[in-house]
Formats: C-alpha cells, sequence, structure tokens
C-alpha cells in the first residue's frame, strides 16, 4: 500500500490531518510488515514530528515529550535512530533537526526545500538531481554512499509576503 503525499508547501486548503493519519497508518503497515514494535514512544515521537510540516529538533522533542512524563534524551534518540532506519523520516541536517518522510516506501534521495523564513520544508525527489550528483561525483573518483540536498530560500507564503513590504 503506497500512500501519496504532497510535495509541495501545504496551504489553507491542505487536510493536514489526512496527512498525520495517513503517515501513521503507512508507518503502522511498515513497522507491521518489517516485524518491528511501533511503541508508544516511537508513535510520540513521530506524531510530534508529524505535527506540522516543519524541522523539529531533537531537543524540543525531548521538551514536549518531558511536558507528559519523565523521559530521558537516550530515549528520544533511539525512537529518531529507530524511524530514521525504517525511512520514516528524514534529518535535515542543516538545521540539525527531522521531518517527515513523504514517501517512506519509496527508495529515494530527496532534496528539501527548506524556507529560511518560516522554516517549512517541503520534500521532493528528484532522479535528474540525483544522477548529477552521482555523475559528477563519477568523474572525480568519489563514491556516494548517502546525499541529502538541502535548499535554503522562502516558500510561496513567505516570498509573498515580502514582495508586499
Amino acid at each position: 500500500m503506497h500512500l501519496s503525499y504532497p510535495s509541495v508547501f501545504a496551504d489553507s486548503a491542505h487536510d493536514h490531518q489526512g496527512c498525520v493519519n495517513r503517515a501513521f497508518a503507512e508507518a503502522e503497515q511498515i513497522c507491521h510488515e518489517q516485524g518491528q514494535r511501533f511503541t508508544t514512544i516511537r508513535r510520540k515521537v513521530f506524531e510530534l514530528i508529524w505535527q506540522q510540516h516543519k524541522p523539529i529538533g531533537a531537543y524540543q522533542i525531548l521538551e514536549n515529550l518531558q511536558q507528559e512524563s519523565r523521559t530521558a534524551p537516550p530515549t528520544v534518540y533511539r525512537a529518531l535512530d529507530f524511524l530514521l532506519n525504517l525511512g520514516l523520516i528524514h534529518r535535515i541536517a542543516s538545521l540539525n533537526a527531522f521531518v517527515g518522510c513523504v514517501r517512506p516506501r519509496v527508495a529515494h534521495e530527496g532534496y528539501f526545500l527548506i524556507c529560511t523564513s518560516c522554516k517549512t520544508c517541503a520534500e521532493h525527489d528528484s532522479s535528474t538531481v540525483t544522477r548529477s550528483i552521482r555523475q559528477n561525483a563519477r568523474q572525480c573518483g568519489f563514491v556516494v554512499k548517502d546525499s541529502a540536498v538541502e535548499v535554503m530560500g522562502l516558500c510561496p507564503k513567505c516570498s509573498s509576503m515580502k514582495e508586499k513590504q
């Protein structure tokens, strides 16, 4: 079962709860298929990441969880590692933060458009970008093991607000 998600910046018509529900359903299915447990703490961390389409840092996740109960940093990091290893989330290195993966069943090396103003993020998958990176690396004798492209700029909403100023 592959569920599709928009890979654009969410607008006012975006059904975010539907988006979150689809992400949870897919995560549960992937865990089941892989014989992994989607424990309470993993679910809570996943939920915090999917609450909005903005990257969230581990310390912010920890803070939110500690409001409900005592949670230790290693617990959060183990949950993040679990979600990363199953491909359910991505790490945004430049922000030291995490976002939900919009296509967890598809092997991909996405790239991220990150708004420097409001911090929203959109994931895109482009075989053209990946192919170009690998080709350029090969020409240098470099073997790519993993790549993540993070593009900083302004989302449509922030861009239009800047133009009005």
